[in-house]
């Protein structure tokens, strides 16, 4: 079986060609941007074909779905950072609205079989109200940023195309995943980096931070990348899944939890660029129908995710 992940050298799409390669009877390709840092599949990148692709260029992506013909399409390929979605929104929407139909288009353009997983986001419902908890598919959508109104879009486009031309697509919305790997701009990874960075004597003793008050649901990238792999074995097409662990966090917790590894003295300190134009309160979703399908439950405790990307980074400062 061949198998292509969009943004196979991203955070999820490193964890993913991991988790693939272990499995027998795969070939595992992937597609990224071209000159890609490919740190994170070293150790994988003998079992991996990747090819240099921007998702935004239709004739290439065509060309890519049409040499290696995948049974199964994983598309992670996205700009995934909410802040940048407000600097640069145009460039946002066109990666991951123009992006996903490019990968749609040429599935139908060469006829192909392909299974595809649109990794979407919870971002999409945006703003919850506290009778809707815990946000469950069948949710209103209210975006609140770019990033969300992008994500939405490249959802629907999945339906359609599964209804209107019969691929076989299944779209997962997946809450706050981390783990090792991130980019430090997302938050637990802010938090961890400069910890060490301060261990290290590299940062003054001092964490800053946005809004510590918002509450996610937190699930490490391990147990998602799973849950991509059954939404595409297991599932039927046309159909949205949420991914989460199905319990909130406040940030001030992930914060607690990761300077309690440390037995550095730190002052936590408010920056405001580090705050956002708007943001969600609560995001706690519920995953009972992807579970009543394949039986999915997170399994990694958000102790031991905290502590892997703490010492991510600290061998990386």
């Amino acid at each position: 079986m061949r198998v292509l992940i969009t943004g196979i050298a991203g955070f999820a799409g490193s964890h993913l060609a991991e988790f693939l390669v272990k499995k027998n009877n795969l070939e595992v390709f992937g597609l990224d941007v071209p000159k890609a840092r490919t740190d994170h599949l070293k150790s994988i990148s003998r079992k991996l074909k990747i090819f240099p692709c921007d998702i935004c260029d239709f004739d290439a992506v065509s060309k890519v779905m049409g040499k290696v013909k995948p049974d199964l399409v994983f598309h992670l390929a996205a700009q995934a950072y909410v802040p940048d979605s407000w600097v640069h929104p145009g460039k946002s929407l066109t990666t991951n609205i123009i992006g996903t139909l490019n990968i749609l288009e040429s599935v139908r353009k060469h006829k192909l079989s392909s299974r595809i997983q649109i990794a979407c986001s919870a971002e999409e419902y945006g703003r919850v109200f506290e009778k809707e908890l815990p946000v469950r598919e069948t949710n209103p959508f209210r975006p609140l940023s770019p990033y969300a109104v992008g994500k939405l879009t490249q959802d629907m486009l999945g339906y359609q195309y599964s209804q209107s031309y019969g691929i076989h697509i299944v779209r997962t919305r997946a809450f706050n995943h981390f783990g090792p790997r991130m980019n430090e701009g997302f938050v637990a990874s802010s938090f961890a980096k400069q910890v060490a960075l301060i261990e290290k004597g590299k940062q003054e003793p001092v964490i800053r931070v946005g809004n510590l008050e918002a509450v996610r649901d937190f699930t490490d990238v391990r147990d998602i990348v799973r849950g991509y792999w059954l939404s595409l074995t297991k599932c039927p097409k046309g159909e949205a899944y949420n991914l989460c662990s199905g319990k909130g966090h406040r940030i001030k917790d992930i914060l607690d939890i990761i300077t309690g590894f440390t037995k550095e003295s730190v002052t936590i300190k408010k920056d405001i660029n580090r705050l956002r134009p708007s943001d969600i309160t609560v995001l706690v979703g519920d995953y009972s129908k992807f579970f009543r399908q394949t039986k999915w439950r997170p399994n990694i405790p958000i102790d031991k995710t905290l502590r892997d990307i703490l010492t991510y980074w600290r061998e990386r400062v």
